[in-house]
């Protein structure tokens, strides 16, 4: 199985809250955003392997497993 097959499989079958690693606000990764003193909206920012991270509310996100992505632009209606 792949790194991607086993990541979807995972999204497939759990919540966002269901897996140990889930945080419903990532205040820690905002500020060391805002710390970067780089504009909000102009800013170019990539959290790689993201998951279902809510981070995707405030920046666009990738990662390996599409089934995430899928579920994180469902959430935010992108």
């Amino acid at each position: 199985m792949s790194r991607a097959q086993h990541w979807n499989k995972i999204y497939d079958s759990k919540e966002s809250d269901e897996v140990s690693w889930f945080a419903p606000h990532l205040a820690t990764s905002i500020n060391l955003i805002e710390s970067t003193g780089l504009a909000a909206w102009t800013a170019k920012v990539i959290d790689v392997g993201g998951g279902r991270s809510t981070l995707v509310d405030e920046a666009v996100i990738y990662d390996i497993a599409n089934r995430a992505a899928d579920r994180m632009r469902q959430r935010a209606n992108l």
